[in-house]
């Protein structure tokens, strides 16, 4: 049985191996140390997904599942935990970028976004300052939406 729990400081290095082995970026991962969450099974990380807080946005970064675990809807699970943890943080919208899963993401209600119109609290973010090359494709989640007025 595969767990999702918030990682913890002695997760750091797993994390970072997953992501390294995938191709991943690992700049400006510590911006979301407080926001990541990883599957294990039998003691070894096999999936991962962190937000970067930007005030009531928030960057979906480093999603990544190990191979023998692909297909399993762990990514699935992975986004939809991320997603809860984001909103429980007070994050209303979600970004991210990516460069291999851009079929992937909006079956997941994800929306093309202009990485050019990209909210300036998200330009600080190391992934969309050069961490992500420019063929990266952005998108975009509404998480929380107004209240409708009485």
């Amino acid at each position: 049985m595969i767990e999702i729990e918030r990682a913890g400081a002695a997760d750091r290095p797993a994390v970072e191996a997953l992501l390294t082995a995938n191709g991943l970026p690992l700049a400006g991962l510590e911006l979301a140390a407080e926001l990541t969450l990883i599957a294990s099974a039998d003691g070894a990380v096999v999936g991962c997904a962190a937000i970067e807080p930007h005030g009531s946005l928030g960057l979906l970064r480093s999603v990544c599942v190990a191979e023998n675990e692909r297909g399993t809807g762990l990514g699935r699970r992975l986004v939809a935990e991320a997603e809860s943890l984001a909103r429980s943080a007070g994050i209303a919208e979600l970004y991210l970028l990516t460069e291999t899963a851009f079929a992937w993401f909006p079956r997941l209600d994800y929306e093309t976004a202009n990485r050019a119109s990209a909210p300036a609290a998200l330009t600080t973010s190391p992934e969309l300052a050069g961490a992500c090359p420019d063929s990266a494709v952005m998108f975009s989640k509404r998480l929380i939406t107004a209240a409708p007025a009485t």
